[in-house]
């Protein structure tokens, strides 16, 4: 399991799901499926299309909260956000402090879900995969504009993932011999060592299948550490080519290897942009057994959507993005329970620096200082305050705008961050001022293509907020908007500036470092600023956590400085579900409202 921070889109996901009405999809029973039987429907706003979540293609979380149902890991996150051990996985002990050692023990009951004991060649593939130590090509030359991995060719290696962490154990974990345990040494000490390799990314015996053409399960473990072990870089590349693009698909895969996982449930149905469904996986012997056989998750972008299939009984859950018609609708509705609370999604602009456009350099003759005034000026339009008070007020009343790009409001640190980040005197409009910015900079009238969730509502309320405002002060707005942005965010020729939002997925403070650092793997915007990388450097090392807030507010004052982007809010959270499902909770972490899967059952 990596940690990181997924895209959320609506919660805002990506891509292009379908209204319910426009779907076909398995038949159920009365109730959403639940009357007779052990099946559970859920609405979800976007499609799966990646069994591996740990590359750059992959990390969104309308993957992650499947793979969470298919994959097992040594340890997951409560109701309160605290890590639980499932020792029927796994499990790590901290070896040394100097060095940093971690042993890692693979539990007897931990298969994959085609029979194979799960064992270290999974994590050490995953391990490669994430630290980067075998890559031959870097980051900003192994992918395509799109952001998709570039198929390399003889001897070239690329692995499109990347974890801080990982790529500070240099040398290759050390084995056991009936490859049931492993220890890593960590160059340097590491904040989050604790959320490190909770779970393989992908089975390593089917990437050696394709890659390697070892049909045979042991033997193609083998065949992967003995890759690894001689730094076998003909067979690296190929290893890395499926790595990348193997595990890609939309509709169900007529190659079933591409299924495999180590969790409770798999996939035995999958039809694009409509609904994918899990079975139970009856190899299974850990212990998160679930009480229902069989889960469907249907997608369907439009929040209203949502509420009206769970009213007609066709989906027993839904966690729509929260707006005041949808609680206003969910409370009319008999037999369902709803809760709200607080999501880790939060509402942002991110400005494209490497695309030509308005907020790039290269459209000033390289003169960085004029870009990043073109950049605060629209910053200096964007009415934060009143986003907040239209829609998101109605919803939480005490809602404030959010001054942080990596600490939640409320979480420990968060007003030492704000007090040093300088970004809540952009609490108000002022239009003057972002005049005077573009006059300064001889560009009185920029274009500026903004992309967000053509199938939100809230996101196209935002979208007009913005364009009313910025039009103000000289820029020339374009609606950018797709029903398929999230998979366009890495082609920034498509757009100028992006209105999305960022979930987490772990409290790890390292899970930001991929948006901001240089060539970060969510950074798509060419950002680059060399004490931001030394910062994020320093912050990986710091053991002392009554450190921590400084180090983020340092590097939170050079992003406002850089006018990298604007933060507007913390989302709100809603939930409901048929009565007749039990032991349906929360978190505000992705996975969410699936945390806890397998205790779902029905009255």
């Amino acid at each position: 399991m990596k940690k990181k921070r997924l895209l959320a889109l609506g919660a805002a996901f990506v891509a292009g799901a379908v209204a319910l009405s426009g779907c076909s999809s398995p038949k159920s029973n009365d109730n959403g499926g639940i009357k007779n039987t052990k099946t559970v429907n859920v609405m979800w706003n976007q499609a799966f299309y990646s069994a591996n979540q740990n590359t750059g293609n992959g990390n969104a979380v309308a993957n992650m909260i499947i793979l969470y149902m298919m994959n097992d890991q040594s340890y997951y996150y409560n109701k309160d956000l605290k890590l639980q051990p499932n020792t029927s996985f796994g499990s790590m002990k901290k070896v040394s402090d100097k060095p940093l050692k971690v042993k890692y023990t693979i539990a007897d009951t931990a298969k994959w879900s085609d029979g194979t004991p799960v064992t270290a060649a999974d994590y050490v593939l995953t391990w490669a995969a994430l630290g980067g130590k075998y890559n031959t090509v870097s980051a900003d030359k192994g992918v395509n504009k799109d952001g998709s991995a570039k198929k390399q060719a003889g001897s070239n290696v690329f692995f499109n993932s990347s974890d801080p962490g990982m790529a500070l154990v240099k040398d290759m974990p050390k084995v056991s011999s009936d490859k049931k345990s492993f220890t890593i040494t960590y160059d340097k000490p590491f904040v989050d060592w604790k959320t490190e390799l909770l779970s393989p990314a992908v089975p390593a015996h089917v990437v050696a299948e394709h890659a390697l053409g070892v049909k045979d399960a042991t033997k193609a473990d083998d065949a992967m550490m003995k890759a690894f072990k001689s730094d076998d870089k003909a067979k690296l590349a190929k290893v890395a080519n499926f790595y990348n693009t193997g595990f890609d698909f939309k509709s169900m895969p007529k190659d079933k290897s591409l299924l495999v996982g180590s969790g409770p449930f798999k996939i035995s149905a999958f039809k694009a942009n409509q609904y994918i469904t899990l079975k139970k996986n009856k190899n299974y012997e850990g212990s998160h057994k679930p009480k229902v056989d069989k889960i469907t998750v249907r997608y369907s972008g439009d929040p209203m959507s949502n509420v009206q299939a769970l009213q007609n009984g066709e989906v027993d859950m839904i966690q729509p993005q929260s707006t005041p018609d949808v609680v206003k609708a969910l409370k009319k509705l008999n037999n369902v329970n709803m809760a709200t609370g607080d999501d880790s999604t939060y509402e942002h602009v991110d400005m494209a620096q490497n695309n030509g456009g308005p907020f790039d350099p290269k459209s000033y003759g390289g003169d960085k200082d004029k870009a990043r005034m073109v950049r605060q000026a629209f910053m200096d339009t964007i009415p934060r305050q009143q986003i907040v008070d239209k829609l998101i007020k109605p919803l939480v009343p005490d809602a404030k705008v959010r001054n942080s790009f990596m600490v939640t409001p409320g979480a420990p640190g968060y007003d030492e961050v704000v007090k040093m980040n300088g970004m809540a005197k952009a609490d108000k409009v002022d239009i003057a001022a972002a005049k005077k910015l573009l006059k300064q900079a001889g560009n009185a009238h920029p274009k500026v293509r903004m992309m967000f969730d053509k199938t939100n509502p809230r996101r196209q309320s935002e979208y007009e907020l913005i364009a009313q405002s910025a039009k103000k002060a000289g820029f020339k707005m374009v609606n950018a908007s797709d029903p398929d942005w999230g998979n366009l965010l890495q082609q920034t020729s498509k757009y100028d500036a992006a209105l999305f939002g960022w979930q987490a997925t772990s409290t790890a403070v390292s899970g930001n470092v991929a948006a901001y650092k240089t060539n970060g793997q969510n950074n798509f915007y060419g950002y680059s600023n060399k004490k931001v990388d030394n910062l994020f450097s320093k912050l990986l090392v710091n053991t002392d956590q009554a450190k921590t807030p400084k180090i983020l507010g340092q590097v939170e004052k050079q992003l406002v400085d850089d006018a990298f982007g604007d933060v507007i809010f913390q989302f709100p959270q809603v939930t409901a579900w048929n009565k007749k499902l039990q032991n349906v909770s929360s978190i505000s972490l992705a996975p969410t409202m699936f945390w806890n899967f397998w205790k779902w059952d029905v009255k």
